[in-house]
């Protein structure tokens, strides 16, 4: 695909900036000793890397009603408070759901389980992780907002980026309830599925930080709609895609071990499709090892459950649908042109990804 903007220097503007809020943070605890510095050390893991798509439909967002951006620095500030909002997610998520890794690394609970085992301090390693990942996912969460805050609009302008955000925040984290709680239910028919992913993903990935972008250049509510009719649905083809990927991805290239959602037991809308369909065997046999510790070969024998199914090939063909869709509404939207082509380019970079 030819592209219209150059995604690998926005990425790098946007680490610039985290970095160099990161500093600032640095300093501010620095009274508090070495233990703040290895707070900070994780925090600078946890926004690094990434796809920054969060932070690209909250710059295109407000390009695409404001194409002339007055403050270059300011609007790649309120990008990248996205990325901490999401890295904050991401901490508290990879704990809530025992996962090991994150992007081919130890997740936050892990790194600092590992630190405390490796230094032989009292007390139990397990807890001390997860009340560092706890704390951490607070201390960025609390940041992201202070970002958007002091990224220097004007505070009339910010405002309303800051009310959305407000929405963005409060739709995750209730999301992600949802999300444990159909979990420890053991249950959720694809209604329900679709329901924990537009709230726990869908919204926040792409829809709000298009919302928050044009927010931040004086959108109306007739032009934030417009957008929705474009965000919500390429948001929720984005999060069945990492659906698919959580079970049938690469773990080179997701950093996550084979399967990981199967051993999390995700109720994903691939899982409830694919126990709608299967025959009753088989649906009983992928209901009973949700959650549970696989082999490779018991990942392989599920994957050849959903796969049977049909689930996989419906899912893909739901991605394309809304998709398109989404471009289609952009189509018509009343939008910067170039903002147009560059957020046509994301969709597709969204939906078409293998990590």
């Amino acid at each position: 695909m030819v592209t219209t903007w150059d995604p690998t220097a926005f990425r790098d503007q946007v680490q610039g900036v985290l970095d160099a809020f990161l500093d600032d943070r640095e300093a501010e605890l620095a009274p508090l000793g070495p233990d703040a510095g290895r707070l900070i050390a994780e925090a600078r893991t946890a926004v690094r890397g990434g796809k920054r798509f969060r932070a690209a439909f909250c710059h295109w967002g407000h390009r695409a009603i404001r194409p002339d951006v007055a403050d270059e620095l300011a609007l790649a500030r309120a990008c990248a408070s996205l990325e901490v909002l999401h890295a904050s997610a991401l901490v508290h998520d990879d704990y809530m759901d025992a996962s090991d890794t994150r992007r081919g690394r130890p997740a936050t609970h892990r790194a600092f389980e590992a630190e405390h085992r490796a230094a032989g301090w009292r007390g139990d390693p397990e807890q001390y992780g997860a009340a560092a990942a706890i704390l951490l996912g607070d201390l960025l969460l609390g940041w992201a907002e202070d970002m958007l805050r002091r990224s220097g609009f004007a505070a009339d302008d910010v405002a309303p980026g800051l009310a959305l955000f407000e929405q963005c925040r409060n739709e995750v984290i209730a999301g992600q309830f949802l999300d444990v709680s159909v979990q420890a239910r053991g249950r959720a028919d694809v209604d329900t599925a679709m329901t924990v992913l537009r709230y726990k993903s869908a919204k926040y990935s792409i829809e709000r930080p298009l919302h928050i972008g044009a927010g931040l250049a004086g959108a109306t509510p007739q032009q934030i709609e417009q957008l929705t009719r474009f965000g919500l649905p390429l948001g929720e083809a984005f999060q069945l895609r990492d659906d698919l990927l959580g079970v049938f991805g690469d773990p080179a290239a997701t950093g996550k071990p084979a399967g990981d959602d199967l051993v999390e037991g995700k109720r994903t809308v691939l899982v409830a499709l694919a126990l709608d369909a299967a025959p009753p065997a088989a649906a009983a046999r992928l209901d009973a090892a949700l959650g549970t510790p696989l082999t490779t070969a018991d990942v392989d024998g599920l994957r050849g459950i959903i796969e049977d199914s049909g689930a996989r090939a419906q899912v893909e063909a739901v991605i394309g649908q809304l998709a398109d869709h989404a471009v289609e509404a952009l189509r018509a939207a009343d939008v910067d042109e170039r903002a147009r082509e560059v957020l046509t380019e994301l969709a597709a970079a969204a939906t078409q990804r293998t990590v």
